[in-house]
Order: structure tokens, then sequence, then C-alpha cells
């Protein structure tokens, strides 16, 4: 009974961490960063910024709700291109996998913009300790919403986030 009691209250706090992380990280700005994309060019946050809401997806080829979740942001994307959406996919593959990312993404035809973090520099500066893992920018910079996981219909929250944004544009 003691063992339950105490792993109830290890759990809930780990929640409560986890959400007062999640809050910390809306509101500022993003931190900058510059990688290279698959075509071995280098695309910097700063140059992405400006015309609309930029959307940061976190990922690795062999996360399959990672893939899930893409497959969501394929169809936002779409939706969204026209009011100025970017999404930048930030493949977190380390150098074991790092191969694999642009068949892969050829494969899946990704109409947006890869980028490898195969160090996950990046991925710390955002907090991104799993995957996948969400950041929704506003046209400034500012960091508007986070979300870690994917379960079927998370990108309805987004969409509705993304709605906000390209309307106060």
């Amino acid at each position: 009974m003691k063992k339950l009691l105490f792993v109830s209250i290890l759990f809930l706090f780990i929640v409560s961490l986890q959400a007062q992380d999640q809050k910390k990280q809306t509101g500022g700005s993003a931190p900058e960063f510059k990688l290279e994309n698959i075509d071995g060019d280098y695309i910097s946050l700063k140059d992405e910024l400006g015309k609309g809401p930029v959307l940061l997806s976190f990922w690795a080829t062999w996360c399959k709700p990672c893939i899930e979740e893409l497959t969501k942001y394929k169809d936002l994307y779409d939706d969204y291109k026209d009011k100025g959406l970017k999404i930048l996919a930030i493949s977190t593959d380390d150098e074991r996998t790092v191969a694999k990312v642009k068949p892969f993404v050829k494969s899946k035809k990704y109409p947006f913009t890869i980028l490898l973090d195969s160090n996950s520099d990046v991925a710390r500066k955002y907090y991104a300790q799993n995957i996948p893992y969400t950041v929704l920018l506003d046209k400034t910079g500012n960091i508007v919403y986070t979300h870690l996981g994917y379960m079927k219909g998370d990108e309805l929250k987004l969409q509705n986030k993304i709605d906000e944004l390209v309307k106060s544009k």
C-alpha cells in the first residue's frame, strides 16, 4: 500500500513539473539557431520569421508517432502555407541514422523544410528531451504553444492556434 501511494505521489510530482516546464516555454522568445537542411544549405530561424507563424517539429525517422504527426503537418502546411505558415521539421536522428533522413523525406514527399540536428544542440535549446515535440512561434519569434508527444487529434488544437495567429496578422 505504501509503495502504491509513493508511486502515485511521485507520478503526480513529475506530471506537475512537466506542466510547469511547458508553461515556462511559452511566452518567451525562441532561441536562435542555424542548421543544415537535407540539401546541405544552412537555414537560420531569424531568416524564417516575419511573414507568418513558424512551426518547429522535433522528430526522428525511427519514431512512429513522429511520422504520424508529420503526416498531419503535411495537411496543415497545405492549408496554411499561403497564409505565411512555415514548418521546420528538425530531425534529431544521430550519426547512426542521419543518413536515412533524406531518402525517408523524399519517399514521404514532405513539402516543408527538413533540418538536421544530429547532435541535438537545438533540441536542447528548446528543451525537446523527448519526441515528437512541437513548438509554435508567432511571426516575431515568440513561443506561443508547445506540445510533447502525439495522439490522433492533437493537430486540431495546433490548427486552432495557427488560425488565431494568421487572423491576427
